[in-house]
């Protein structure tokens, strides 16, 4: 497989990686919160926008593609949040399998 030349002074945005937490409710379910496991240096490049009406308001859904340096502890259900942006992790890839990079498919949650 090729390498992938890709510059890490665009890494830009400090982020912050957060995993879900789960506490019992007392009635059988549970509250899902999330903690901050590591913070880092990454490059958010917008990928998509989708516009559509839903009740009757119009909903907006963002994509982002989210380089950061290798980790190995990213699973599902995980996010990354920049201040008060937060943007769910729906697939990872390492572009090149060399390690080096993993390449983050998100998509960015309204407040």
């Amino acid at each position: 497989m090729r390498s992938v030349f890709f510059d890490p002074g665009q890494m830009t945005a400090r982020l912050a990686l957060e995993a879900p937490l789960e506490t019992p409710d007392g009635q059988g379910g549970v509250t899902v919160s999330f903690t901050e496991v590591a913070s880092f240096w990454a490059r958010i490049e917008p990928v998509s926008e989708l516009r559509e009406e839903q009740a009757g308001a119009d909903v907006v859904t963002l994509t982002h593609r989210i380089w950061l340096r290798f980790r190995e502890d990213i699973k599902p259900g995980m996010r990354l949040r920049k201040g008060t942006r937060v943007f769910a992790i729906h697939a990872w890839r390492d572009p090149d399998e060399r390690g080096n990079y993993l390449v983050c498919l998100c998509e960015e949650e309204s407040r």
